[in-house]
């Protein structure tokens, strides 16, 4: 069983169609980002704990944001009247290779460089979930191997060209055209989307039990 409706925390529009998927009732929720450098990795953190540090990050910022009197403008007529009770949802994806953490392309030849790194290579993919409800956080973390084919230079030119790689985590979508260059996936290819549809259910079932 789910809550009767949660927020989620996030402007990808892949995870709100994941949850969609799923069937869990839920609104959108844009917190303004903060200012200064997006997502910025601590000295000498290690990159499986930056991802779940993110999605925690993530969760405060949305709580803060509400409680400092933070609202949807308009709030949607289909939320519920007590909407600000509900379960706040954040997740934040992460492509690590070789312990580095490739996140959004600065531009075009950023993006390049990344996918040159990628190429005939496996990588992992970390998808933090955080539900913050209740004065509590509950997390998951979700880790899948991507496996890339070899990418020619026009391969990466011609993908660089689409404008798919700008603003994905490790420049790439693996629900557009990259999906042609994966050669193996091992664990949650919604995962990879950007939000694990089994982590989250349990995240989210675990959370009415508790209840």
């Amino acid at each position: 069983m789910f809550p009767d409706f949660i927020l989620l925390a996030s402007a990808s529009p892949r995870r709100h169609e994941i949850l969609d998927q799923l069937g869990i009732a839920h609104g959108v929720l844009r917190v303004p980002p903060p200012e200064g450098e997006d997502e910025p990795r601590l000295p000498g953190e290690a990159a499986a704990d930056y991802v779940r540090r993110t999605a925690r990050d993530k969760a405060r910022q949305a709580l803060a944001w509400l409680a400092g009197g933070g609202r949807p403008d308009p709030v949607p007529e289909a939320w519920p009247r007590d909407w600000m009770r509900a379960p706040i949802l954040c997740a934040d994806t992460t492509v690590i290779l070789d312990g580095d953490v490739l996140g959004k392309p600065a531009d075009a030849d950023d993006a390049a460089a990344m996918l040159r790194r990628l190429s005939g290579r496996t990588h992992h993919v970390h998808t933090a979930v955080v539900l913050a409800a209740d004065g509590r956080l509950l997390e998951a973390c979700q880790i899948s191997q991507v496996g890339f084919q070899e990418l020619s230079d026009a391969d990466i030119r011609q993908y660089c060209a689409s404008g798919e790689p700008f603003g994905k985590a490790g420049s790439y979508a693996i629900q557009g055209r990259a999906a042609a260059f994966i050669t193996h996936l091992s664990g949650s290819h919604s995962g990879v989307m950007g939000l694990p549809a089994h982590e989250t259910a349990q995240l989210l079932r675990s959370l009415a039990i508790r209840r």
